[in-house]
């Protein structure tokens, strides 16, 4: 797999979505809607990946995170010089996360990517790794910069689990090459449930376009696989308060 941007991790957006686009409510809480499949389907992309990417509002809505517990797919991550799990990095500028939550006692390497008044909540024993941001690299967030660092700590490939926003500001930086989506058999509405995309939203003239590399139906489920089209540069930020 290859990059966009080669000096940058192959990332890939992995989300379940219902039939009108919602990845949860509009209580904005965990997404528990998709299946065992679905389930199986997302633990394969983990576990693929040298590292997963989520927001603080995502962490938030679920308390922990999903760990590779299929024997083979650890076996598979050792075939192949990975350790048995991939790195957690949970992007949330303010650190305000609660150290009792489940994800701080799984048996994965955790890393926090946030602002340097964010870190000072937060110690090695909680966070193996804590990627303090300088001021100009987050107004806005400067995820080529970012993840440019990341892919220098060794994460070449990256799986990218939500939430909406933190979707966005990638998409809009042309950092994400795939997309594997989960179409799921019920309809949540409301106009302020969250979307694969939240932010400010994309022209039509100037929206990624994608191209349909695989289809596959399960039970009630559509499982879709996207790669992202190379688009020309654009000038324009995207600014999302963060986390």
């Amino acid at each position: 797999m290859t990059a966009l941007d080669p000096n940058l991790p192959h990332t890939a957006l992995v989300l379940a979505m219902s039939l009108d686009g919602k990845i949860a409510d509009t209580r904005r809480g965990a997404a528990r809607f998709s299946s065992l499949a679905d389930l199986a389907h997302l633990e394969a992309r983990v576990a693929a990946a040298d590292g997963v990417l989520f927001g603080g509002g995502t962490l938030r809505a679920y308390g922990t995170t999903l760990s590779v517990r299929n024997p083979d797919l650890v076996a598979q991550r050792r075939q192949r010089g990975q350790p048995e799990q991939p790195r957690q990095l949970v992007w949330s500028p303010s650190g305000n996360l609660n150290p009792q939550m489940r994800f701080f006692r799984q048996p994965v390497p955790r890393e926090l990517i946030t602002t340097v008044a964010g870190a000072q909540r937060w110690n090695a024993a909680q966070f193996q790794r804590v990627w303090k941001v300088p001021e100009a690299q987050t107004t806005p967030w400067d995820w080529p910069w970012i993840l440019a660092q990341l892919r220098e700590s060794g994460i070449e490939t990256l799986a990218l689990l939500g939430g909406g926003g933190l979707a966005a500001a990638l998409l809009c930086c042309h950092c994400v090459d795939e997309i594997f989506i989960t179409v799921c058999p019920l309809i949540l509405g409301g106009a302020t449930a969250p979307t694969p995309v939240d932010g400010v939203g994309f022209l039509a003239a100037i929206a990624p376009r994608l191209e349909l590399l695989s289809n596959q139906t399960l039970g009630d489920e559509v499982f879709l696989h996207y790669r992202v089209r190379p688009t020309p540069a654009r000038d324009d930020k995207f600014l999302y308060p963060g986390e």
